[in-house]
């Protein structure tokens, strides 16, 4: 039997690595022995790693960082929830995943860099904001909204990486569930004010993940060469919003305000945006549990009950 798994030395390169999933991705990476570089447009902002300076908006970035690099990690880009959808801001959005792939491949190609993998985040939002009853795999098209048109466009650009020869995997993501600094902590706002909120009828579904176990599937995109192509990132328990809520109010010890906010107050607040919350359908984590991948944290009790004690 093939063993696909193989040690590397080759460096891995992080864009977007002071950012939650970049910051944690890059402890277990130096835990286990990695040599991690980050592209960042800040000043270093995690102190054991190299930071080298890019502005993929206008172009520039110096081919040398790449010397010794093996692997991307693209995670760039300008946070979905951070500001009202206008125009302007959903052209931001698609431009700081697109533009930076773009460039990134640019200087690859043009300097020969003989890259292993390049591993791109992407989004569950690719199948579309619908509260349905289907459960979409990764053969399923991409939906027609603006999240999954960010979605299908972020992966056209890694796209491009895998029409050259290099392997190129593609990790649709879930909400991810962290105590600080994620969209878990937004939903706990409430509570300190003594109480939890379900938003709109509660039946929308939420597909969740925790952080430990995003950052290991990005872990195996890196060691195991049998990954290529899109995998959800999802744990394989399914639930509901207002089961999510009473699960969280379960662990925090806090009541569920028992009337639930609108969905028409939530549109008049955000606008578009509110689809994030509002809708939501079952996502499969069948195909990267068929590569051998095992969920430390499958049961959303047990993992809020992790992340909050």
């Amino acid at each position: 039997m093939t063993n696909h798994l193989y040690p590397t030395k080759a460096g891995i390169l992080i864009t977007g690595g002071s950012g939650l999933v970049g910051r944690y991705l890059t402890s277990l990476l130096l835990e286990k022995g990695y040599s991690v570089s980050h592209l960042s447009r800040k000043q270093d902002q995690f102190g054991r790693v190299r930071v080298y300076r890019w502005a993929p908006e206008i172009g520039i970035i110096d081919p040398v960082i790449f010397q010794d690099i093996g692997y991307i990690i693209h995670l760039a880009g300008a946070n979905v929830g951070e500001n009202r959808w206008t125009p302007k801001r959903k052209a931001e959005i698609i431009r700081s995943r697109v533009d930076s792939a773009n460039l990134l491949y640019k200087t690859i190609h043009e300097n020969n860099i003989p890259l292993k993998a390049f591993i791109s985040a992407s989004a569950v939002g690719y199948y579309g904001s619908a509260t349905t009853d289907k459960i979409f795999t990764e053969t399923d098209p991409s939906g027609s909204d603006f999240l999954a048109t960010t979605c299908r466009e972020w992966e056209k650009a890694a796209d491009m990486f895998d029409k050259s020869g290099i392997r190129t995997v593609k990790i649709r993501t879930a909400v991810v569930l962290e105590k600080s600094d994620s969209a878990m902590s937004k939903m706990m706002i409430p509570a300190k004010f003594g109480f939890l909120v379900q938003t709109g009828n509660g039946r929308q579904h939420l597909p969740w993940i925790h952080i430990n176990d995003l950052c290991r599937i990005y872990i195996k995109a890196i060691e195991d060469k049998s990954l290529s192509g899109a995998y959800n990132a999802v744990a394989p328990q399914h639930v509901t919003h207002r089961e999510f809520i009473k699960n969280l109010a379960q662990v925090m010890g806090k009541p569920v305000f028992p009337v639930p906010v609108p969905g028409f107050l939530l549109r008049a607040a955000l606008g578009e945006m509110s689809d994030v919350v509002l809708k939501g359908s079952r996502v499969s984590s069948e195909k990267i549990t068929r590569t051998g991948f095992s969920f430390s944290f499958g049961n959303l009790e047990e993992t809020l009950t992790d992340i909050l004690k």
